[in-house]
């Protein structure tokens, strides 16, 4: 495993070296480089570091120039304007570095020097309830985020903390020992996800109704809370059955998602129940939380309600009840003591901001959280329908998530068969999965995760613009090359002039790893925005180069090596996203 330094490193270190030895007094500083369209790279930074020393920064740019070798790495530099570097480097440089990164099976992307541990949560679905569309940005970012940071060399723990505790479980418990056959399975052969959500759904209704109609039922249930609450056999074995149940549901629609959830990961709110008690005698014994109304509550000074009155964090209610904000500390000292994370990741809705930032802020005053030990809240967006309001079906309901994802399979299926040429039926079928699935995860993807996105099946499977199909094809496209190419190999020939399509496409290659780096700051977009701009220059290249028809068996086999790389770095890329890359389309 090796880490290559990327060209704009060692540009950067070049003009850094250069610039200390003109300016010594100025100590270390940045040339701020960038992308230019004018030459490679441009450095900016010594406009800013001229004003400070009083200087020339035409002259001081002259005297930096001087100070930079070039022939290697550097082919040229120009001053420009009031003392801007605009740097071009070498097409060895290029084809060398590359090679490099060709030669690793991580691509060159270095491991990151502070990984540590994080604890990621995500995907969190309700006990006895249908997923709906609301569900799948959480479990999207969350599998790309876990992805990731693996990558970068974190040890990550994944957490989905499910809906499994509560009042309402009186009701259905209640109505389950009343009527025991409510959720037989009708075979004994394996149970489909459908069968048991349709098991779920039907328990569900028929318990509210009779939860609303009889008084009598509705004592019972109540009591039958209470009995969970302490844990008592016969009440936690029914309990038991219904988060059995909805795991069978869950894992159908993980696994159609193409995410792999294993069961030690899902800790439910009931994983936290013998820690409440203690995480509120903790806060009060701390003085981090007061009795007020006979509630146990923390106040902030910041958050007020309407009323002008402050807002607080009920931790636990005055009926001796304990709210979300319990489990949710005693889940952070969980995380933090026995699970030993320095990081704490919450995929959750932006609207629920209020309530972790309480939360945090509370683990703060307590000492759970501190400078070593962070909690950051990744808030995302709604998911809007075409026409720009919260997403429902026809009828106003929520849109369940296993409908979507049908539906997203059935538009791509008609996408990879009108351009299929040699795949057969079960191969379109299989193509179809990946590709709908994938497109919708990239469109979910490659918004920005706190942005509200509208969900429109017809772009996300389109075949040009910014989707997930542009990028399978693109590297579809590149292993049929690979296959045609016969006897030539990709190879890569440092002394072969390159075209610009090529220049351009090589050195955004080689910065796959700085775009990993800045989306493993829980960005994932950005990674999205570098893979499609990797497949358009690639585009670019294909249109202007011709690869198998070069002119050269040098320039043939260096054409194949920038073809490969771009099909391994788009692989990778995707794969970091949740996203199969077919070899055929």
């Amino acid at each position: 495993m090796a880490s290559v330094p990327s060209l704009a490193s060692s540009v950067e270190q070049r003009v850094a070296d250069a610039l200390a030895s003109a300016l010594p007094e100025a100590g270390a500083a940045d040339p701020l480089l960038r992308r230019s369209d004018r030459a490679d790279f441009q450095a900016n930074g010594i406009l800013a570091l001229a004003k400070k020393a009083k200087a020339d920064p035409r002259e001081l740019a002259t005297t930096v120039v001087e100070g930079i070798p070039t022939g290697d790495l550097i082919r040229e530099i120009e001053v420009s304007g009031p003392g801007f570097l605009n740097i071009t480097i070498t097409d060895r440089a290029i084809v060398e570095t590359l090679a490099a990164r060709a030669a690793d099976d991580r691509l060159g992307v270095p491991l990151s020097p502070s990984a540590g541990t994080t604890v990621i949560d995500y995907a969190q679905p309700n006990v006895a309830k249908e997923m709906h569309v609301g569900h799948l940005r959480s479990a999207v970012i969350g599998a790309a985020m876990v992805e990731i940071l693996e990558f970068t060399g974190e040890t990550v723990v994944r957490r989905h903390h499910i809906g499994d505790w509560g009042t309402q479980f009186g009701m259905l418990i209640q109505y389950l020992l009343e009527h025991p056959h409510e959720l037989d399975h009708k075979s004994e052969e394996e149970v489909s996800g459908e069968e048991a959500m349709s098991n779920l759904n039907r328990l569900y209704k028929a318990s509210r109704a009779l939860f609303d109609s009889d008084e009598e039922f509705k004592t019972r249930a109540r009591a039958r809370v209470v009995d969970l609450q302490a844990g008592e056999p016969e009440t936690l074995a029914l309990w038991q059955r219904f988060v059995d149940e909805s795991k069978i549901y869950f894992y159908s629609v993980f696994n159609k998602l193409d995410m792999d959830i294993q069961d030690p990961d899902v800790v439910g709110e009931s994983g936290y129940n013998d820690m409440l008690v203690e995480t509120c005698e903790l806060l009060e014994q701390s003085g981090v939380a007061v009795r007020s109304n006979g509630a146990l509550c923390v106040f902030f000074d910041e958050y007020k309600g309407p009323d002008g009155n402050p807002t607080p964090l009920i931790v636990r209610k005055s009926d001796g009840g304990f709210g979300y904000a319990a489990t949710d500390l005693s889940a952070i000292r969980d995380r933090v003591g026995n699970l030993k994370a320095d990081t704490l990741i919450y995929v959750v809705d932006a609207r629920q901001s209020l309530h972790f930032k309480m939360v945090f802020e509370t683990a703060r005053r307590a000492g759970w959280l501190n400078d070593e030990v962070k909690a950051v809240q990744l808030a995302f967006g709604t998911v809007l329908g075409k026409d720009g309001k919260p997403f429902k079906t026809r009828e106003g309901e929520t849109v369940r998530l296993v409908d979507l994802l049908d539906e997203a399979i059935d538009r791509a299926a008609t996408v990879v068969r009108e351009k299929a040429q040699d795949l057969s039926e079960a191969e379109i079928g299989e193509r179809a999965v990946q590709v709908g699935i994938g497109a919708v995860k990239y469109a979910d993807l490659s918004t920005s995760a706190a942005r509200d996105y509208k969900f429109d099946l017809d772009q996300m499977v389109s075949l040009t613009g910014d989707t997930s199909v542009y990028l399978q094809y693109a590297y579809a496209r590149i292993q049929s090359i690979l296959r045609k190419a016969g006897e030539a190999k990709p190879a890569a020939h440092a002394e072969v002039a390159l075209a610009p399509s090529e220049r351009a496409l090589g050195l955004h290659l080689d910065q796959f790893g700085e775009l990993v780096a800045e989306a493993a700051e829980y960005a994932p977009h950005k990674l999205a925005a570098y893979l499609y701009q990797l497949a358009s220059f690639y585009t670019t290249f294909y249109s202007e180069c011709p690869v198998l028809k070069a002119e050269t068996p040098e320039q043939v086999e260096n054409r194949l090596f920038l073809c490969e790389l771009t099909a391994r770095t788009l692989s990778k890329g995707m794969s970091l996203l949740g996203i199969r890359t077919p070899e055929k389309l």
